[in-house]
């Protein structure tokens, strides 16, 4: 299991609180719940930043004619609604919520030229909530598609999220399947897509960043 590069911060503070964890253990050695408690929660807290920052290498999909998942997580909006920001048309929109437990790389769910990208800083509302698309920290990436079809991608902060990172700039290739980003500590990730394109998941649907299928193009 790979491990990715931007937990190496959040990696070198927990080892810090470890090794005092540890050095505090061995002087409590007569206290034996007190001892096995402090390893204990040593151990926690590094597999917890091993699993929060894992990068699995898994078979990519490549598609010109869909819209892959931009990252893993469960479907939890499939709704017709006005993209303001850029867009500024009635879209799909597609939102995946990604839970502690799931790998939180993101990834760009077509091949196509960034022609956009903002970062707006914000509020820490739950990922559920509904104002959280406009008013959390978030980015915003529109990528042109050789169709000439336009989607907007959106990384939003949640709750625990305390830090978004966006590798997209404007003027550059996006290559479907490859990284776009990381969200750190969970949150979700909004797709726009035109209206006619055909809807390919479920709410509540499992779906896996730079595999599943969320969608494909009706042009």
């Amino acid at each position: 299991m790979k491990f990715h590069k931007e937990g190496y911060p959040s990696l070198i503070i927990v080892l810090m609180i470890d090794v005092i964890l540890v050095l505090i253990a061995h002087q409590l050695k007569a206290y034996p719940i007190i001892y096995y408690g402090l390893w204990l929660v040593a151990i926690f807290l590094l597999i917890i930043i091993l699993q929060f920052f894992r990068s699995p290498q898994r078979k990519w999909t490549k598609n010109p004619n869909a819209i892959i998942a931009p990252a893993d997580g469960k479907v939890v909006v499939i709704e017709k609604t006005y993209e303001s920001e850029y867009l500024r048309t009635e879209c799909w929109q597609i939102s995946i919520f990604m839970s502690p437990i799931n790998v939180h790389v993101n990834r760009y769910p077509i091949d196509g030229k960034v022609i956009y990208y903002k970062y707006h800083p914000g509020k820490k509302l739950v990922a559920w909530h509904p104002k959280s698309s406009t008013e959390n920290e978030r980015t915003t990436v529109v990528i042109e598609h050789s169709n000439g079809q336009k989607i907007l991608v959106r990384q939003i902060a949640g709750l625990l999220a305390r830090r978004i990172v966006c590798y997209a700039k404007e003027n550059t290739q996006a290559i479907q399947s490859e990284e776009m980003g990381f969200i750190k500590f969970g949150s979700r990730v909004d797709v726009f897509i035109p209206l006619h394109s055909e809807i390919n998941v479920q709410m509540n649907q499992v779906v896996k960043g730079g595999i599943s299928i969320i969608a494909k193009w009706n042009v």
